[in-house]
């Protein structure tokens, strides 16, 4: 229906932007190889085994809740994101019409669960690549990083990798 905040991609258009993912990205599904994807320049890595002393899921919470604002502030007003779910549906939808009160919520999460989750912007220049075996989550952008790194690294720890190479752990 025209004017809905969240569409599911018809077949085609899933298509074409599942291969455009996989031919920018050098997406290569694996349950032991990481990361899946090259990691953007400006990418930022984090490891979400944090969340597994979390019984009250706040911390889980906290970091959809940080995602979905950086996104949304990171897009222009009528600008769409795509929610990709590898191998499943995939949706077109306005970040800044899902999620509050009242309205529908987001396609997907940040978290994969289960899945390779991914939201991008539609030129492919900003977004997150959650990974659901090497359990860790991608984010990439200058101005979505601006915007949640610190947040993230409350709630996550240090990251993992910066622009696709490791962090060292000694300071």
């Amino acid at each position: 229906m025209p004017g809905d905040p969240v569409v599911e991609l018809p077949d085609d258009e899933y298509r074409r932007i599942w291969d455009r993912f996989y031919d920018e990205f050098d997406f290569y599904p694996s349950v032991s190889r990481w990361p899946a994807i090259k990691e953007p320049a400006v990418s930022v890595t984090w490891s979400l085994f944090a969340l597994d002393d979390d019984p009250n899921h706040e911390r889980l919470d906290r970091l959809v809740e940080v995602v979905e604002q950086g996104l949304s502030s990171c897009t222009a007003p009528n600008e769409m994101l795509l929610a990709l779910d590898w191998q499943h549906t995939s949706y077109r939808f306005a970040p800044r019409e899902v999620g509050g009160h009242g309205q529908e919520g987001w396609p997907l999460s940040p978290y994969p669960d289960g899945d390779y989750y991914i939201y991008l912007s539609e030129d492919f220049r900003t977004g997150s690549f959650g990974h659901p075996w090497e359990r860790s989550l991608c984010l990439f952008g200058e101005d979505l990083l601006h915007t949640t790194s610190a947040e993230l690294n409350k709630v996550l720890g240090q990251p993992i990798r910066r622009s696709g190479r490791a962090v060292s752990s000694n300071p």
